[in-house]
């Protein structure tokens, strides 16, 4: 279906909306200074962007507070902690070493973007370094920092994210959304009744 009124060109898009300010233009930083480390270092969860030759692929990523380390001003390290062993992500990675993160603080409207160039490696010390109730991650992502800035709070505030709902939404189980997607492979309830044991004993 042809739509009249794509948006084709640069050009097009960008008559669309007022050039942005001198401010937002000049806030994009090139290293992590000790403000930005101590953002890192409060957030315990990031969303982690790559894309390689199957394509793009967006992964959250959480842990304790700090779980993402400021090796230094240049360089984090992202230890990879135990997950559904697709490695969508870390298969991206050795395709293609742009990746981009979103960092999040519980309570905090503003966000922290940062991007740059990473590497996979399974360094000894490194992995000792990050290893959770004796438990070694398997990789640790290397990311050489070429971009921070901070993203305003308006879209954490139009979602009120962080203000709790007076009751829960009534979304459908991970079983109920593996069941569909699955084709029947999996039964909801019996997957909703495991999963959470297997979860708790399963994080590390």
């Amino acid at each position: 279906m042809t739509d009249a009124h794509a948006i084709t060109t640069p050009e097009q898009l960008q008559a669309l909306y007022a050039p942005p300010r001198e401010l937002v233009l000049k806030k994009v930083a090139d290293r992590i200074d000790p403000r930005t480390a101590s953002f890192i270092g409060a957030s315990p969860f990031a969303v982690l962007a790559t894309f390689g030759a199957r394509g793009p692929h967006v992964t959250p990523r959480g842990d304790a507070p700090g779980f993402v380390d400021v090796v230094n001003e240049t360089t984090l390290a992202l230890p990879d902690r135990r997950g559904n062993n697709r490695i969508d992500a870390l298969r991206d990675v050795v395709d293609n070493p742009a990746v981009s993160l979103l960092f999040m603080v519980p309570g905090v409207g503003e966000t922290l973007r940062v991007a740059g160039k990473a590497r996979l490696t399974t360094d000894p010390a490194l992995c000792a370094r990050y290893a959770v109730q004796g438990q070694l991650p398997v990789t640790v992502m290397l990311i050489s920092v070429e971009e921070v800035f901070m993203q305003c709070a308006r879209a954490i505030v139009r979602s009120k994210l962080w203000k709790a709902p007076e009751a829960p939404a009534p979304v459908p189980s991970a079983g109920q959304l593996l069941e569909a997607h699955t084709k029947g492979l999996v039964v909801a309830e019996e997957y909703d009744r495991e999963r959470g044991p297997v979860v708790a004993s399963t994080l590390y």
